[in-house]
């Protein structure tokens, strides 16, 4: 009873601002909103203020209805206002789906979106690969020659017989005795 006062009590003050034939009276929003809404009901506050219509578990009761009435959801609602117990399950249906589109059931099923991303990550990254492997095929120089075995097995010598590092480096694990590692 008192959600229809405060619907009441909006459509007054929304009607108050925008009379039939202006396009543009009151603030734009109103405007806007109104356009947007159409001739649902507005039942309550909304999420932030706004009358817009959410199928969220985290806000359950929308500021706008689902529907807009028609004539069979209004002869429900004048059955609504007596004896629910006189309310067939189908009826009790048809006025829930009127004022909402999902149950919390359906809000909260999986909806499988998961897969598109997982296939677009692998889409990407399959892409990169082949961005690196095409890269290293035409736009990059080969290798240096130091990069062969024999050349980094003589730089390590090299290394060892300058003594690299002695305290903590390579040539600290280095027995120059036995000319082994430690």
């Amino acid at each position: 009873m008192a959600l229809r006062l405060i619907n009441m009590a909006l459509r007054r003050q929304l009607a108050q601002q925008l009379p039939r034939n202006a396009t543009q009276v009151g603030s734009v929003a109103s405007v806007h909103t109104l356009e947007k809404i159409g001739k649902r009901e507005i039942v309550g506050f909304g999420w932030n203020g706004d009358p817009v219509y959410y199928d969220r578990v985290d806000y359950p009761m929308p500021a706008v209805r689902f529907r807009e009435p028609n004539n069979e959801i209004n002869a429900l609602r004048q059955k609504e206002k007596l004896d629910w117990k006189k309310l067939s399950m189908q009826e009790k249906k048809a006025l829930y789906r009127a004022s909402f589109c999902q149950t919390f059931a359906e809000v909260k099923a999986p909806t499988g979106e998961w897969k598109m991303h997982i296939g677009m990550m692998l889409l990407f990254g399959s892409a990169a690969i082949w961005v690196c492997m095409l890269m290293n095929i035409f736009v990059y120089d080969p290798l240096p020659v130091t990069f062969d075995e024999p050349h980094q097995k003589a730089q390590l010598e090299r290394m060892l017989d300058l003594e690299v590092n002695p305290v903590t480096g390579l040539s600290s694990q280095w027995d120059y005795e036995n000319k082994k590692w430690k």
